[in-house]
This record gives structure tokens, C-alpha cells and sequence, in this order.
């Protein structure tokens, strides 16, 4: 009996051929990881957290440079920390991407949960800082004006009860468990959007014109209003007057707190009552919206990098959390960016053909 041919073929170097594939077509994770330096965000962890001498015994700790990488990878997919685990056993490219492909084990669930209790706000904040230190030695600074806005991050609806609401409201405690305590999520809030409900937290950023980047950062519960958080975002260090916003940040006395500032009012105007916008002011705003779509584009590609959906409880872990995707968002473009070969003033480098064709032209 004839046996078929088989396309397979089996080979002890077949994970070298792979990882050799993977470069040819294209691993997005060794693109991040090719222009961002851990290592220095590491070092901003490092300074945050109490580590042992080792003295006392113990497991040894998982060098901080991988665990900063499978924070990042896992906020990059919104991943919960079981899946996390699963990926790091199973995928080749986070393998590499964390620095685990020649380890024999892998941070479990467990470790990775500590570590991100650790980093905490204070830690997710001082990597968006050392991201925003990797934009300027780039180049890349606040340039062309900014846009202000905010947007709803969703948390788990949570079922209480009419009498431990009440009681709540009251500002009792329920006859909970402990266990059941912590998995109540008594800090987000209910608030309406275009008539439709949302519960959790919301996300207030300052993206520059010219680049894109997020350069201010502030969280809150879905209730508060927009505006709640202006004066916390908005960036002085931009070159750029120009300060662009929605009609929800409409008001006389931040209209007069920005030209005492020295800013250009890009505010759109809201209609009142029995008195609608003229033609001009309409006019104007759209101006204001075309800038303003800057903002929208950030939120975008936040939504793209998993989703906004909070996998946590509590104010503290959804700032941490919210603060993180904004420093994951910054060092995807920044990698996206130094890899097509774009410099601060958006000029891109030839391709090899360009080049090949300008040398034969003289």
C-alpha cells in the first residue's frame, strides 16, 4: 500500500524555523519591543517596590524587566490574569516578548496579580511617565495645541439589593462576608449616555495635535461630569495654544480661565434655550470638531487594544488600570512610529526603492 505524501515535515530546529516565519511576516509584540526600553521602565518600578534580599529564603522573584513586559502584554489584549498565564505557556511571540522563550516556568496567575497590587497607581502612573521621557528623547513633544475630552470605561454591573442599598445610602454596611465584600464593587457609578445606561469609571485625557500622543491623565467615576477633570489634563507644556473641546465643557468662567492662561479658546458653543446657535457659531464649532477628532481616534485605538471593559474592583485598581492603557496606547504608537521610520515633524524616510531610484536619477 502506497503511504500519501505529506506535506509536513518534522524537523528538531522546527521553533527556530518559526521564530525565523514569525520575523518575516511580521510580529507586532518584537516591533514594541525593538523601540521601547523596558529596561528603563523597569527601572521606575524598581523604585516603587520593597524587594527582599533574599535573606529571609523564599522563591526568588521574577526579574522586574518581565513582569513590566507581562503588564504591559496584558493590558495591550485586556487580558485577565488567568488567560495571561494560559498565553505565556502556549504562544511563542509572548513568550519572546516577555523574555520567557528559553525559561522552563512562567509567572502563574497568582504572581501576576501580585505584582500589578504592587505597581498600583503610584507604578502605572510613573510608567506613563518614563513612556512620556521615551516620546521626547524621540522628539516628540507636545506640539500644535491639544484636545481635551473624556470617555466611559464599563465595569461589572454589580447586584445589591434594595435593603443593602438603602443601607449603603445611608451610609451603613451590609451584613456581608468578607469574601463577598471584596467582590462589591461600591466605588463606580451609574450615569446615562445618548439614553443609554453605563456603570464603572471614566477616562480624561489631553491628546496634542501634532502627534497624537496622550499627554494628561485623569480618572473618576461614570457620573462625574466631563468637565470635573479639565484643569487636571490639561497640559501647559504643550507649543500649541490652541485648547479644543465638546460642547459638555462649555462654560464662561473656564472660557475666561484659559485666556488668562494665555490659551486659545477652542470650546464648542452650546445652544440655550429659545436662543440657537448662529450660523458662525456653527461654523465654529465644526472647525472645533475636525481638531477635536484627534481625541476620538486615542479612544479608538484604546478600544482596539482589547476593549475598555475593567476586569477589576474599586477606584484604586480602575485608576491604575485606566492610567496603564493610556501608557500602552502612548508606546505602541511611539514603537509604531520609530518603525515606519517617522520623525518628530511627521517626515517619513525614503524606502529602500526611493532611495535606489533618487541614486539613479543623479
Amino acid at each position: 500500500m502506497t503511504i500519501p505524501r505529506s506535506a509536513l515535515k518534522f524537523d528538531l530546529f522546527a521553533d527556530s524555523s518559526r521564530k525565523g516565519t514569525l520575523d518575516e511576516l511580521g510580529d507586532p509584540l518584537q516591533v514594541i519591543a525593538r523601540h521601547i526600553d523596558f529596561g528603563e521602565l523597569a527601572g521606575l518600578a524598581d523604585a516603587l517596590i520593597e524587594r527582599s534580599d533574599g535573606r529571609k529564603g523564599g522563591r526568588p522573584a521574577y526579574p522586574t524587566e518581565v513582569m513590566v513586559r507581562i503588564l504591559v502584554l496584558k493590558r495591550l489584549y485586556n487580558l485577565s490574569d488567568e488567560q495571561m498565564e494560559f498565553q505565556l505557556l502556549d504562544r511563542m511571540s509572548y513568550q519572546r516578548f516577555c523574555l520567557l522563550q528559553d525559561a522552563m516556568n512562567v509567572p502563574d496567575r497568582n504572581t501576576i496579580w501580585r505584582f500589578g497590587e504592587r505597581i498600583g497607581v503610584d507604578g502605572a502612573t510613573a510608567l506613563l511617565h518614563g513612556v512620556d521621557a521615551q516620546l521626547h528623547s524621540h522628539g516628540f513633544i507636545a506640539r500644535g495645541g491639544q484636545a481635551i475630552d473624556a470617555t466611559l470605561v464599563p465595569a461589572p454591573v454589580q447586584h445589591i439589593g434594595k435593603d443593602d442599598r438603602n443601607k449603603l445610602a445611608a451610609g451603613q454596611q451590609p451584613d456581608w462576608s468578607d469574601a463577598k465584600r471584596r467582590q462589591k464593587d461600591l466605588d463606580a457609578t451609574h450615569t446615562k449616555k445618548h439614553g443609554k445606561g453605563y456603570f464603572g469609571y471614566k477616562l480624561s485625557v489631553s491628546v496634542d495635535h501634532k502627534h497624537g500622543f496622550i499627554r494628561g491623565v485623569a480618572t473618576g467615576t461614570a457620573s462625574e461630569h466631563d468637565g470635573h477633570h479639565f484643569d487636571d489634563v490639561l497640559d501647559q507644556s504643550n507649543t500649541g495654544k490652541q485648547v479644543d473641546t465638546d460642547k459638555g465643557y462649555a462654560s464662561a468662567q473656564r472660557s475666561a480661565t484659559l485666556k488668562a492662561l494665555g490659551f486659545k479658546d477652542g470650546i464648542q458653543r452650546k445652544a440655550q434655550k429659545n436662543k440657537p446657535l448662529s450660523a458662525c457659531q456653527q461654523r465654529r464649532n465644526r472647525a472645533i470638531a475636525k481638531r477635536r477628532a484627534k481625541v476620538e481616534h486615542v479612544f479608538a485605538g484604546i478600544r482596539q487594544m482589547g476593549g475598555k471593559f475593567l476586569r477589576c474592583i474599586g477606584l484604586a485598581r480602575a485608576s491604575a488600570t485606566m492610567v496603564l492603557m493610556a501608557a500602552c496606547y502612548n508606546l505602541k504608537r511611539l514603537a509604531s512610529f520609530l518603525e515606519r521610520g517617522i520623525d518628530s515633524f511627521f517626515k517619513l524616510k525614503p524606502s529602500k526603492r526611493q532611495v535606489r531610484l533618487q541614486t539613479a536619477n543623479h
